[in-house]
């Protein structure tokens, strides 16, 4: 993740997936609306779409800034 204000300070996060779901996606895009769009529902949802999350173990993090 880059810092918008400042491009030189950053986070990564390196690991291995774990888990590859659709189960509970449709609710995690909705509850990601909610914070940072303040909707209810994700309003950029199409047709026919599948949601899916990937859970990853961390094994390296690395920042700058």
């Amino acid at each position: 993740m880059i810092d918008p204000d400042n491009p030189y300070r950053f986070v990564e996060v390196r690991g291995k997936v774990r888990e590859i779901t659709q189960e509970g996606a449709p609710q995690h895009i909705d509850k990601m609306a909610k914070k940072y769009l303040d909707k209810d529902k994700y309003p950029f949802a199409q047709p026919g779409e599948q949601r899916v999350l990937y859970k990853i173990t961390p094994e390296h993090v690395h920042t700058m800034g």
